[in-house]
């Protein structure tokens, strides 16, 4: 049996995830386009393009910043090495469903990527699946859903809420994390499958508008150093491609309600007999003595 070359095959898993990008980045669930008027503070008028607005509406991105749709973009997907995470979480990418529940609908994707047995999904019969409702239903410890509702997550609670949903989840603050740890990390972690990464970061540290957020890494181009954020605030920016460097300072920056910086949750799969497996943080990423 013959097989296909190393270039032929690359051609090949480019067309699938040029496929994969081009059909779904499209796609807005309208059951989650945008936060419901409910959620909005009084007197908050909904994102322009949640409202039905075109996407020029949203706030500008730098030059640093590279969007997925945009050609530039996918040259990087189609280039890199360690994209063993985009389709999976491509295929599970939602829209958080209130201002304050990025680390909810990220929580939510990386479940449902990695196949975590989920409690009842309402409305939905016999078919389990993890929402940005059953979230706080299917498991034990971590932020009740009104705590999270007013405050969003710390990277302490978002780690305490994935850990009560079967997984193995590492809390990793980037006050202790060196730029070459970083990239050994994005390289380990997204080239394997069976593993997730969440980031917790501040926007003004990526050159964006607003504060702190929580969304899934997806993919890591060597060559331009740049990492794939799949931003759940889908109603105000894209997705898109940040500098490494200046991904580290944006999760160093200070979170006020905890008063640590932030930084990455890792994330693995239940192991055979449904035990979650861990892997060890890099040298160096090891969380500071007391709850994290």
């Amino acid at each position: 049996m013959s097989t296909s070359p190393p270039s032929r095959r690359r051609f090949r898993g480019a067309v699938v995830v040029s496929l994969l990008a081009l059909g779904l980045l499209g796609l807005r669930d309208t059951a989650s386009a945008a936060p419901a008027a409910s959620a909005l503070p009084a007197g908050t008028a909904a994102p322009q393009a949640a409202r039905g607005g075109s996407p020029s509406a949203q706030p500008p991105l730098p030059a640093s910043l590279t969007p997925l749709q945009a050609d530039q973009g996918q040259v990087l997907l189609f280039r890199s090495r360690q994209r063993a995470d985009f389709g999976p979480l491509l295929q599970e990418f939602l829209t958080q469903e209130k201002l304050s529940y990025c680390g909810v609908a990220s929580s939510v994707m990386v479940l449902n990527s990695l196949a975590v047995p989920a409690p009842a999904a309402r409305g939905y019969g016999p078919y389990r699946f993890w929402t940005q409702d059953n979230l706080f239903e299917g498991g034990s410890g971590g932020p009740e859903a009104e705590v999270v509702q007013k405050r969003g997550m710390t990277l302490a609670q978002l780690r305490q809420l994935l850990a009560g949903r079967g997984v193995a989840a590492t809390a990793i603050e980037a006050s202790g994390l060196s730029l070459p740890e970083l990239r050994q990390l994005l390289r380990r972690s997204l080239a394997d499958p069976e593993d997730r990464l969440l980031v917790n970061y501040h926007r003004q540290g990526i050159g964006q508008a607003g504060g702190g957020h929580i969304s899934p890494l997806a993919a890591f181009d060597e060559a331009s150093d740049k990492v794939l954020i799949l931003d759940v605030a889908r109603y105000r920016y894209p997705a898109i491609w940040a500098p490494v460097a200046q991904l580290l300072q944006a999760m160093q920056m200070t979170d006020r309600d905890s008063g640590r910086s932030r930084g990455l949750v890792l994330i693995r799969r239940p192991g055979p007999t449904g035990s979650a497996v861990a892997a060890p943080p890099p040298p160096g990423t090891a969380a500071p003595p007391g709850p994290n």
